[in-house]
């Protein structure tokens, strides 16, 4: 609501400790008939006061300095004003009054509630997020506070003063100052943006700064091994023991669709007989915790065999593992000894599983999209965009209709 009548007003009080004619310099503002008054914590003159003017007489350069003071209160309080206007908040004396002179303990500061919803994720951790999630938006916290450091040198800035402006300049400054590309900026946009959607359904903010603005993704062609090149990897002969491990690791996730951490984790307590009799795996995906079972082939299984000793403890983890770190080097090296021309790491098994492996051999996608503790088939749809495969399918049966 817009005001109907506006006025500001300064005047000298005299209080029980003025001394002469030095007064208490006072403001009043006035909206729609209600004031409120104000110290401006500085004294003058009434000698020297010119009421009608509300500012100090005289050339002498103590009264330009309480003139320039003046200036300076009635610019914050017009841009207070219009703060108000634009986040579509009322204008009134107690929330112009809130705005200018509330509290600091009243008020919401961005990094504040950024960093109060992360405590809460990691409270929750295992309980409805996962670690992964948690250190995303830790990373985003850490790049919105360089930002804000950067373009308006303060530690924070209010929610209030979050418009269109912030988002787009945040997502330009990850682009350029912090080099990230499209997708991993928008990524920490969006991140930013739920915690900005938390301030609005709280009532915090009215208007939403993300209003019009766009979060623009590129579609990321996602590189998989054929099945030429599984087949190469998997008869592949290594000499050096610390590569046929990783291998078979690799080998395993491209057979089971299972990432890294999963794969880690991995206890002889999580196969259990499945309701055709054979064996599968029931896990819990660390990035989502979806709770997936896959059913085991043939080869996942000689895997698992491979690296099991005859006295099982279901604690025990199934594989071996390097770090994830270890194992991507040694799967370039890996890459080199088999002739496949790809920077191999290992998600690469993960997609190897969705395309060549499943989708490929014509398993549907939504029993893919399963499989892959996917949250929605529309996760799983983009593989299929990849496998050629079910390109041939549909344009055989488009060709039986121009026979």
């Amino acid at each position: 609501m817009l005001e109907k009548s506006f006025g500001l007003l300064f005047f000298l009080k005299k209080t029980k400790f003025s001394k002469g004619t030095e007064r208490l310099l006072y403001g009043r503002i006035t909206i729609n008939g209600i004031s409120k008054e104000f110290s401006t914590k500085r004294n003058w003159y009434k000698d020297r006061w010119n009421q009608g003017a509300n500012r100090a007489t005289g050339n002498k350069e103590d009264a330009k300095s309480i003139n320039y003071y003046l200036d300076a209160l009635v610019a914050k309080i017009y841009d207070g004003k219009r703060e108000l206007i634009t986040n579509g908040e009322d204008v009134t004396t107690e929330n112009l009054f809130q705005l200018l002179f509330g509290n600091t303990d009243d008020r919401k500061f961005i990094l504040q509630i950024f960093q109060a919803e992360n405590d809460k994720m990691k409270a929750l951790e295992g309980k409805g997020y996962a670690i992964g999630t948690i250190k995303r938006f830790e990373t985003s916290l850490s790049h919105t506070r360089e930002f804000i450091k950067w373009k308006y040198n303060c530690e924070d800035i209010e929610i209030r003063k979050l418009d269109y402006e912030f988002v787009k300049e945040y997502d330009f400054w990850l682009k350029t100052v912090r080099n990230c590309s499209q997708n991993t900026a928008s990524k920490y946009v969006g991140n930013f943006k739920k915690i900005v959607l938390h301030c609005i359904k709280s009532g915090w903010l009215r208007k939403d700064p993300f209003h019009q603005f766009k979060l623009l993704r590129k579609e990321v062609i996602k590189e998989f091994l054929t099945e030429d090149e599984l087949e190469c990897l998997m008869k592949k002969e290594f000499s050096i023991n610390r590569l046929e491990i990783v291998r078979d690791i690799f080998a395993f996730s491209c057979f089971t669709g299972l990432a890294y951490t999963d794969v880690y984790k991995l206890m002889h307590s999580q196969f259990f007989t499945g309701v055709d009799g054979k064996k599968w795996i029931s896990y819990q995906r660390t990035k989502t915790l979806n709770l997936t079972k896959v059913p085991l082939l043939n080869p996942a299984i000689q895997m698992i065999e491979k690296y099991t000793t005859e006295a099982v403890n279901l604690d025990d983890k199934v594989f071996p593992c390097f770090s994830n770190q270890k194992m991507n080097a040694y799967l370039k090296e890996i890459a080199d000894l088999c002739g496949i021309n790809k920077t191999l790491t290992f998600h690469m098994a993960r997609h190897t599983f969705a395309t060549t492996v499943t989708l490929t051999n014509r398993v549907p996608l939504e029993t893919v999209s399963k499989m892959m503790g996917h949250k929605s088939l529309k996760q799983t749809q983009h593989y299929a965009k990849i496998v050629d495969v079910k390109i041939s399918d549909d344009m055989k049966r488009l060709r039986q209709k121009f026979v």
